[in-house]
């Protein structure tokens, strides 16, 4: 087959089809026009985030047999149009699982034990102890929203810490930690977000969504940034709603995720960057070096299963 990377990847997968006879070309720093005047000619895509696969690209891709997204959400991707069009779709969250609930775990720790604010204290001279007095993360109930790759992931690097973990999944019947969206606005102390963006998701977590938990919570987003409004998050903080979030995705990222839009300078982004009740980290955490190589194996094997 002739595949076309649009992305950067780990050099494995490419190395290792060409290595069985594919014709791999790069497009790293082709304009979306410029790939579109060529993409007929290719039977594969490989890409991460930065250009959009839509159903006007799609009509163009005359020979193409798959696309193979080197991470776990495909929002732009346009799947039902390339489904008509019989060409299959793959993403490789199992490739990135740990490395996201390893980082949610992190982020979680940090904001409890305030290492963050303590670290920058010390190198500036300043020995507080009791101003740091931390949280045990022992006998918190925590609610996974979407039990995949990363949700499951989650509970697993968790069960070890002697939590009660609450997990729902709108599309899942049965799984261990198995839990209603009720039981988890009763009893949460602590909520992470393991869900793909989609119409359904966008927004998800707004200000009616804050006001149905029985307790102030922790808020842990390692999702996509736009299924909680940034306006309503920074509210319920100054509410006292929200004790805390770990934060790393924002809802003002471009569509890349290479930068932050514009709006990086609202009142509300402001807000969560000064405030000592956040982490915030720029849309890392898939991104270790063991996940990268993972992620194009997971890939490799998929693209393998096609040609059986």
């Amino acid at each position: 087959m002739r595949i076309l990377f649009i992305d950067t990847v780990h050099p494995f997968l490419k190395d290792t089809l060409e290595k069985q006879n594919h014709i791999c070309d790069t497009a790293y720093d082709k304009t979306r026009g410029e790939i579109l005047s060529i993409i007929s000619d290719y039977e594969g895509i490989v890409l991460r985030s930065r250009i959009s696969i839509d159903a006007d690209f799609l009509s163009q891709c005359h020979n193409l047999k798959f696309i193979a997204r080197a991470g776990s959400g495909m929002e732009n991707i346009d799947i039902i149009s390339a489904e008509k069009r019989n060409i299959k779709c793959f993403n490789a969250g199992e490739g990135n699982r740990q490395a996201v609930a390893e980082h949610a775990l992190g982020m979680l720790l940090s904001l409890f034990n305030n290492l963050n604010k303590s670290d920058k204290e010390v190198r500036n001279g300043v020995w507080e102890r009791e101003g740091n007095r931390g949280i045990e993360l022992a006998g918190k109930t925590i609610g996974i929203i979407g039990y995949g790759n990363n949700g499951s992931a989650f509970a697993e690097v968790l069960s070890g810490f002697g939590v009660q973990i609450l997990a729902y999944d709108k599309y899942l019947e049965k799984h261990k930690y198995q839990a209603s969206m009720q039981s988890i606005f009763q009893q949460a102390d602590i909520v992470s977000l393991h869900i793909p963006l989609t119409a359904e998701t966008t927004y998800l977590v707004d200000e009616n969504y804050f006001k149905q938990f029985k307790k102030p919570i922790y808020v842990i987003n390692t999702a996509r940034g736009k299924c909680v409004q940034t306006k309503d998050l920074v509210a319920a903080m100054k509410e006292g709603k929200i004790e805390g979030a770990c934060l790393d995705v924002l809802e003002y990222e471009k569509s890349s995720f290479e930068d932050l839009t514009a709006k990086k300078n609202t009142k509300e982004i402001q807000y969560l960057m000064d405030s000592e009740k956040t982490i915030l980290s720029p849309h890392i955490a898939g991104w270790t070096k063991q996940s990268k190589l993972k992620i194009t194996e997971v890939l490799l094997e998929k693209i393998k299963g096609l040609l059986k």
